[in-house]
């Protein structure tokens, strides 16, 4: 994911605080993440990072109390990480699609792909 993204300074800070808060999912038992917005772009200067993570099997007792502070902006959240997390299977939208799923589609409704992270292989 390094080579992939990581390719101008400023990408090397989002990934630095991604690292962070995946090793804390990984440690409460996560398994994985999901990767959206334009940081898996070819932007070379993406704003944040955009990201929901699957809640099964993972211990909610562990979880660093950070992961699940939505206040406005998400300011809790990105100045700790970098970027925005969510739940993989909570409400995206008023309609109550999944972020896992509204990840998925872009702004015109079509199907779009996101960057899985199985965390067993993180360090």
């Amino acid at each position: 994911m390094l080579a992939r993204y990581g390719i101008t300074p400023w990408r090397l800070k989002l990934l630095a605080g991604m690292l962070d808060a995946l090793r804390l999912l990984k440690a409460a038992g996560c398994k994985r993440v999901f990767i959206d917005g334009s940081f898996v772009t070819s932007k070379e200067v993406p704003g944040d990072f955009d990201a929901c993570w699957d809640a099964d099997g993972v211990d909610f007792d562990l979880i660093d109390e950070r992961l699940l502070t939505f206040d406005r902006g998400r300011a809790t959240q990105k100045a700790a990480f970098m970027g925005e997390f969510f739940v993989a299977d909570s409400g995206a939208d008023p309609q109550g699609t999944l972020f896992r799923d509204f990840f998925q589609t872009d702004r015109e409704g079509r199907r779009k792909g996101i960057v899985v992270i199985d965390l067993k292989d993180l360090p």
